[in-house]
């Protein structure tokens, strides 16, 4: 099978042709952007007509990345930028020939989906390494998204910066005005009177899909390649000096449970605890929690999981998703899916505070350190799970050092422990990442676990090359990860394993793409996965996609069809959706259809169908999303999930799994949003919903009114429900020194 597979994918590469736009070397000289000094502060409107606006040195050679790579943009975009002793100003206004009409904007969530959204962001390099990024970005509506990178690889999403931005929209095109403190900054102590700083701005026209920057980079990478931006001159920013931020929180909570094991019928509870940030120096910063809640946390959403693997479910807790990509070394699927299913996480927080099911365990207190640099990266993480009666008060140490050299390539090593009084388990990784050059890099690690209560040790390794320009993805992913491998506060797709994943996407915008105006690209691609047995060596599972016909449209949907031939070889009996499957060796082929709208307009869908054959019978899979957002204020989606069984497993079983959720988002404006979901599980007479109140009555100052209802069939009392509520009122407040 892998060696078909290896010649369906060389057969695929000769039969390619050059493009009109390759990759290319960052330039040595530098697109510069000049900033201009004022003494007073701004009042930040969204409008730039304070005079300092006028006397400001504008900035409009902005060039187009994307469709056209090079190309001067239909669309003028003219930047500015401003200082003081307090502030950096950043006034941008980005012109547009049919002016509000174009504006797209669906919702008003921070950290907003760029791909269905307007938007205007600047990536900014204090410490000129070429490496990290602190990037500010708003919508034509002002909702701000902002996070670190480094090396365009490891990103901290949920990192919130203190800065406030405003906007406006005209008939002429729409403006951003953005004023950032000096002290939610990191960069280097200048050494001269004035200092410059690498220095990018990004601005996607989502009606038509174009993408501008300042400085230009290849249209297969993005504005996280500091080694690609310009620089920001004449800046005066003060020394740093050492700030901190608490942010203390007062928290009520009433919980009711009916036909609920070891549950009180009814609870309240008043709660008082808190963070402080301490930016001790711009590279080094220390977290502190105490009394930890995370009740105002987004809600995990439930899934039909047909496969082998362990359903991967994100960490939404704030405290734990800044910097998790300093401690989350980890190799798995990217966000394209590309590198395989595979996913080894040596730390995942997840494991932490929350139990199998996803229920929320206290927190007495944790701690965090992160240093970061031009030469190095470390950090230590420390936590102490309470002991509730149903789980044991446990502490959890995490520690991870990475040192950076060359280009773009680290080496590092991360250390877990979770102690108990019956138990520790330990984890040790060494990983690295090098990026050779613009299109070739390599991410790999080896890691090892022991357990001193049954005293066994495992080892997992795993390494990942990606070859990526503007007309190809190739990867190749090659894991092994043994049978007591058990990073008790990591994650695992699988044990036993010796996966080989290699795989390959292509881009064509020439001659296979018919109806321009309709289409924009042509992406066929190969998928490749092979999964043996690690202590038997046996082939367990093997699968090769082949998607000949995947298109990208103008209007940003897509539309495509995955036609996979699976070799399932079952060890042991397997019960996907409580569907008994026997031991034995099934042959089968399945077809996916995948089609997608325009996501940023007022109506969209998403929709894919997967059938074909299942083992030893068939199984039909439909997931259908629309989302309906007739005003940014109001966003509204509803999807179905329903899975199909025919004469499946040992049972012949047939079956019809379905699941269907509601969600809504009313927002008076970015800062005060009513945002709730609902679920029901049909087959299992399941439901559950949340509703949440936030709002933001000052920067990064929270209200939140939390509800909470869950239902299902008990099995504490056959034939009655089990049901919870839970009504959680919270507020915090935030202060900087």
């Amino acid at each position: 099978m892998l060696k078909k597979s290896l010649f369906l994918i060389l057969t695929f590469v000769t039969v390619a042709k050059a493009q009109d736009a390759e990759i290319f070397k960052p330039n040595d000289q530098k697109v510069i952007f000049r900033a201009t000094e004022i003494q007073n502060n701004i009042k930040i409107d969204g409008h730039l007509k304070d005079d300092e606006w006028k006397n400001a040195i504008p900035f409009e050679q902005f060039i187009e990345v994307d469709p056209f790579q090079g190309a001067i943009p239909k669309h003028k975009t003219i930047a500015r930028a401003l200082f003081n002793k307090q502030f950096l100003y950043i006034g941008v206004f980005n012109r547009d020939t049919l002016g509000k009409k174009s504006v797209r904007v669906i919702d008003f969530k921070r950290d907003f989906n760029t791909r269905t959204s307007d938007y205007l962001g600047m990536a900014i390099d204090g410490f000129n390494d070429g490496r990290n990024a602190m990037v500010f970005t708003t919508n034509p509506h002002g909702v701000q998204r902002d996070f670190l990178s480094f090396d365009a690889t490891l990103i901290d999403l949920d990192w919130d910066g203190l800065w406030k931005v405003r906007t406006s929209r005209s008939d002429s095109g729409w403006y951003a005005e953005f004023a950032i403190p000096w002290k939610s900054l990191r960069y280097n102590k200048p050494t001269s009177e004035t200092s410059e700083w690498g220095y990018n701005i990004n601005r996607s026209r989502r009606m038509t899909n174009e993408n501008y920057a300042l400085s230009l980079f290849p249209r297969s990478f993005n504005v996280l390649r500091m080694d690609y931006a310009g620089k920001l001159v004449g800046i005066k920013p003060p020394p740093p000096s050492p700030n901190i931020r608490v942010q203390p929180f007062l928290l009520t909570s009433f919980d009711k449970y009916q036909n609920i094991a070891d549950k009180k019928p009814q609870d309240t509870q008043v709660k008082v605890g808190g963070e402080i940030k301490w930016a001790i120096t711009p590279n080094s910063v220390l977290d502190l929690t105490v009394n930890t809640d995370f009740a105002q946390a987004d809600a995990d959403r439930q899934v039909n999981n047909v496969t082998r693997f362990s359903v991967f479910f994100p960490e939404r807790r704030q405290f734990f998703l800044e910097n998790a990509s300093l401690f989350g070394t980890s190799i798995g699927p990217a966000a394209d899916l590309s590198g395989g299913s595979m996913r080894i996480q040596p730390f995942f927080s997840r494991q932490i505070g929350l139990d199998g099911s996803g229920n929320p365990i206290a927190l007495n207190v944790g701690s965090r350190f992160v240093h970061r640099s031009a030469k190095s990266n470390y950090g230590a993480m420390y936590i102490r799970q309470r002991d509730n009666g149903n789980s044991l008060g446990t502490n959890f140490g995490i520690g991870r050092y990475s040192r950076n050299f060359g280009g773009q390539k680290r080496i590092g090593g991360l250390f877990t422990t979770k102690q108990n009084s019956l138990n520790t388990n330990l984890s040790g990784t060494v990983d690295g990442f090098f990026r050779f050059d613009a299109a070739n890099s390599l991410n790999w690690m080896v890691s090892t676990t022991y357990d001193t209560q049954i005293k066994q040790s495992g080892f997992a390794g795993s390494a990942q090359y990606f070859y990526a320009n503007n007309q190809w993805k190739l990867w190749w992913t090659q894991s092994i990860i043994t049978k007591n491998y058990n990073p008790e506060i990591g994650f695992v797709s699988r044990n036993d394993i010796i996966a080989t994943t290699p795989g390959i996407f292509y881009y064509n915008r020439e001659k296979l793409v018919p109806l321009k105006k309709v289409f924009r690209s042509y992406e066929p691609s190969l998928l490749v996965e092979t999964y043996h047995q690690a202590s038997t060596k046996i082939l367990t599972e093997s699968s090769v996609g082949l998607s000949p016909f995947w298109y990208l449209l103008q209007s940003g949907g897509f539309i495509g069809h995955v036609y996979t031939i699976f070799s399932q070889n079952l060890l042991e009996p397997f019960s996907p959706l409580r569907v008994k499957i026997d031991v034995g060796k099934y042959n089968y082929g399945r077809h996916t259809i995948f089609w997608s709208s325009d996501g940023s307009k007022k109506l969209s869908f998403n929709w894919n169908g997967e059938y074909g054959r299942y083992f030893n019978g068939k199984l039909n899979t439909t997931t259908f999303r629309i989302n309906f957002s007739p005003i940014p204020h109001i966003a509204l989606n509803a999807s179905a999930n329903r899975n199909k069984f025919t004469k499946v497993g040992i049972e012949k079983t047939n079956k019809t799994v379905d699941l269907i959720a509601l969600e809504g988002r009313l927002a008076l404006n970015p800062r005060f949003q009513l945002i709730g979901f609902y679920q029901k599980d049909l087959s299992q007479n399941a439901n559950n919903y949340n509703i949440r109140l936030a709002w933001e009555y000052q920067p990064l100052s929270f209200l939140y009114l939390v509800f909470n209802n869950r239902q299902f069939d008990s099995t504490l009392r056959p034939e009655t429900r089990a049901r919870e509520d839970h009504a959680i009122a919270k507020i915090s407040y935030l202060k900087q020194f």
